[in-house]
């Protein structure tokens, strides 16, 4: 049996539903149903629209689909919880009744993480790293949703070093987590790739990427479309997606699980491509004596 070169989990998230880690690359769709998105903003407002899409992504390969009502740019207008929920709340219904994807609510309000997954969401993925609602995190442990980890440089002081950045950022959200009770079994991090990083210190961080495997747990990474792939191929945010696909295969490569994309078909290929390498890469490591 040819063995895999990253370790293989199981993913426990809500309302009973799982998620193999390990073996293949695994892609979540960004569905941004908020107007000023940095690439897509407008394209989902649409209760309707945003299902629609949300289709449209499992049918090109997306096994997780990210419903976010707040834009995470970094000069983007904040909005009400009320807003927010008025956004997403029908559409992840929607999305529920009428697929069998598995569903992520991104925010970082305790309530509203609460009533998406009422709502059908089976993870809560969190720019702020558990660290602006520790609420949040009680959340996931008490409708046992699967937790996304998010790094993030903004509105604090970094370390000057990338790595020990990350550790000094997420072992503090690790703790606040493993307070509330969430099992590390339903646990995701994420480095937070364009979060308060320059393109040096995003470059540096996917060079240095298996690092972070010191943690020991499955690693979303989300460079769909960021300001540093503008930065090394010369595109604008609309034109970026062959440039995070190249991201894409060289994080998958370095063992990253889950990718969080916008242009799904052609992260797809990306992926297949990566992991077709590694599992050739693993098979004549099973050969040799």
């Amino acid at each position: 049996m040819t063995k895999t070169p990253f370790q293989v989990s199981r993913w426990k998230l809500a309302h009973g539903r799982s998620l193999e880690l390990g073996p293949r690359g695994v892609l979540m769709a960004i569905i941004n149903v908020t107007p000023d998105s940095f690439s897509d903003g407008g394209r989902f407002i649409d209760a309707a629209a945003a299902v629609t899409a949300g289709r449209h992504a499992l049918e090109q390969g997306a096994e997780i689909l990210d419903v976010g009502g707040e834009s995470t740019r970094p000069d983007a207008e904040p909005v009400t919880a009320e807003e927010e929920q008025a956004r997403i709340l029908p559409v992840i219904a929607g999305l529920a009744r009428e697929t069998d994807a598995i569903i992520s609510v991104d925010t970082y309000r305790a309530e509203t993480a609460r009533l998406a997954v009422e709502a059908g969401a089976h993870i809560v993925n969190d720019v702020h790293g558990l660290q602006r609602e520790p609420a949040i995190a009680d959340v996931a442990a008490a409708t046992g949703a699967g937790l996304c980890i998010m790094h993030t440089g903004r509105d604090r002081q970094k370390l000057d070093d990338v790595v020990e950045d990350q550790f000094h950022f997420l072992d503090r959200s690790l703790e606040i987590a493993a307070r509330a009770g969430v099992a590390r079994e339903r646990i995701v991090l994420d480095p937070g790739f364009g979060f308060a990083k320059d393109a040096d210190e995003n470059l540096e961080l996917m060079a240095r990427f298996s690092e972070l495997h010191r943690f020991g747990l499955p690693i979303l990474v989300g460079t769909s479309r960021k300001r540093f792939i503008g930065a090394v191929t010369g595109r604008d945010a609309p034109a970026r997606d062959v440039g995070t696909a190249a991201t894409t295969a060289l994080l998958r490569a370095a063992g990253a699980a889950i990718f969080r994309v916008h242009d799904v078909a052609i992260n797809r290929d990306a992926l297949v491509m990566a992991d077709a390498m590694l599992a050739a890469k693993n098979s004549r490591r099973d050969m040799k004596p």
